[in-house]
């Protein structure tokens, strides 16, 4: 899923216009509607606090909206620090191989 997608799927879930989320902000809502629609420029792109605050009004997972955004939680950044080598090997698996390795994981953890 995109980050624009889900932030629009969540304000609508919030019963939420684009103009309150915007006021909420402190954006405009044409930034809001870049935004939901992926029409930013690289510059224009949301910041982390950008995300923690609309993470934060939305009511949403603050990592999945950070990882929609192509940015690293710090809880994952966190991890990777401690155990470097083992995000490497996970960026060698195919396919296939990670989405088995990510069920038995899950299995694992109880999901």
């Amino acid at each position: 899923m995109k980050f624009g997608l889900r932030v629009r799927e969540l304000r609508i879930a919030a019963s939420m216009t684009q103009l309150e989320l915007a006021q909420r902000l402190g954006v405009s809502m044409s930034y809001v509607s870049k935004v939901e629609r992926g029409r930013l420029q690289s510059g224009d792109y949301p910041s982390e606090k950008f995300i923690h605050k609309l993470a934060h009004e939305l009511q949403a997972d603050e990592d999945e909206l950070l990882l929609l955004a192509d940015k690293v939680p710090a809880s994952i950044r966190r991890q990777i620090r401690k155990c470097p080598e083992l995000f490497y090997a996970l960026t060698k698996l195919d396919d296939a191989n990670l989405a088995s390795l990510v069920k038995t994981a899950e299995r694992k953890a109880g999901h």
